[in-house]
């Protein structure tokens, strides 16, 4: 419960707010690997430093590992890589997948894929919170096949 009161009242934050707050230096690998540790999940990546709201895209890469080893079983592989003025965080896992109909609509807020909250739990906010922190942050995040089944989620995020 305490974690679903403080996913809505973050929410609830962003939507009130344009602003983020103030910006520091975050290793996004080593923020990536902290949180990956937790899932034991595999990293691997480019060491990249961004201007980024720290709790929030730790909340955001969190979200995407728990996702992950809720929906896609333990195969968890994640990284980092610096792609020009772009930095791509991929959250790949060996679950079902998502079928394309729904990459776009679970990143709505609530929205859950059909059967999956009797059987999973949750209510459908992880992932629209990582929309939020990744627009907020002037990035984007999508849902994509993975080659040999799953999926991967791709958060992509200005470099500067």
């Amino acid at each position: 419960l305490d974690a679903l009161v403080e996913e809505v009242l973050l929410a609830g934050r962003l939507d009130a707010t344009s602003a983020l707050d103030p910006r520091e230096r975050v290793d996004l690998l080593g923020l990536l690997a902290e949180e990956a540790a937790r899932v034991d999940a595999e990293v691997q990546g480019d060491h990249v430093q961004l201007q980024a709201d720290e709790r929030l895209l730790r909340r955001a890469l969190r979200n995407l590992l728990e996702n992950a080893i809720r929906y896609g079983g333990h195969e968890i592989q994640a990284s980092v890589e610096s792609r020009g003025s772009q930095v791509q965080v991929r959250v790949c896992d060996r679950g079902p997948g998502v079928p394309a109909a729904y990459r776009e609509r679970i990143f709505e807020a609530f929205f859950r894929l059909p059967g999956h909250a009797e059987r999973e739990g949750g209510v459908g906010l992880g992932l629209s919170l990582v929309r939020q922190i990744a627009e907020r942050h002037g990035g984007r995040v999508r849902c994509e096949p993975r080659e040999g089944g799953g999926s991967c989620f791709v958060l992509e995020l200005p470099s500067g």
